[in-house]
C-alpha cells in the first residue's frame, strides 16, 4: 500500500511546495511594495529552482507573476504580464539547473557566484520587460530603457546582495524542512 502512495505523495507535496513558495513571492513584495523594484521574490525563485528543480521554479516564477501582476496596484498590462511571468520564470530554471550540479558550496566564492548570477539574470529580465514594454505603450525601445536605468541599477544591485548574501541561507533553511524526495527532480 505505500507503493501506491509514493507518487501521489511525492505530486502533494510539489504541489505544495509550489503553492507556499509563491505564496511566500506574493507576500514579500506585498510587503516590500513600497520600496520600487526591491524584491524578494526573484531570490525565492531562483532557491525555490535550485533545490526543487527547473520545472518547480519556473512554475513557482510564472504563478507569482500571475497573481501579483493580475492584482497590482500599479494597474494592468497583458503583454507586460506575459513577458514578467516568462522572465521571472527564468530564475526558476537557471537555479534549477545549477541546483543539478550539487551542493551548494559556501564560502566568499560561492556568494559571490550567486551575487553575479543574480544581477546578471536581473540585467536580462529588466531589458526583456523594458523592450515590452515599450513595444506595448507605443513608448520607443530606446526612450524606455534609457528611462528605466535608474530602476534596473536598484533592482539589479539589489538583487546581487540579495543573492550574495540571501540564496545559501534560505537554500539551507529550505532544505532543511522538505523531505529529500521531493528536491530537484
Amino acid at each position: 500500500m505505500a507503493a501506491n502512495r509514493g507518487p501521489f505523495h511525492s505530486q502533494a507535496t510539489r504541489a505544495s511546495i509550489i503553492a507556499v513558495m509563491t505564496a511566500a513571492c506574493i507576500i514579500s513584495n506585498y510587503l516590500l511594495i513600497g520600496v520600487f523594484n526591491v524584491k524578494l521574490m526573484d531570490l525565492i525563485v531562483f532557491s525555490s529552482g535550485f533545490l526543487f528543480g527547473p520545472a518547480v521554479g519556473a512554475s513557482i516564477g510564472i504563478l507569482s507573476w500571475l497573481v501579483y501582476g493580475t492584482i497590482n496596484p500599479y494597474g494592468f498590462s497583458l503583454p507586460i504580464l506575459v513577458s514578467t511571468s516568462l522572465m521571472e520564470s527564468l530564475y526558476g530554471v537557471v537555479g534549477g539547473f545549477l541546483g543539478t550540479k550539487g551542493r551548494i558550496g559556501r564560502g566568499l566564492m560561492s556568494n559571490l557566484k550567486f551575487g553575479i548570477i543574480g544581477f546578471l539574470l536581473t540585467f536580462i529580465y529588466d531589458l526583456v520587460t523594458n523592450i515590452v514594454t515599450g513595444l506595448s505603450t507605443g513608448i520607443p525601445v530606446a526612450v524606455t530603457i534609457i528611462t528605466g536605468i535608474p530602476f534596473a541599477i536598484l533592482h539589479e544591485s539589489s538583487n546581487a546582495a540579495f543573492f550574495f548574501f540571501g540564496v545559501q541561507p534560505l537554500v539551507s533553511a529550505v532544505g532543511r524542512l522538505i523531505p529529500e524526495s521531493a528536491k530537484n527532480g
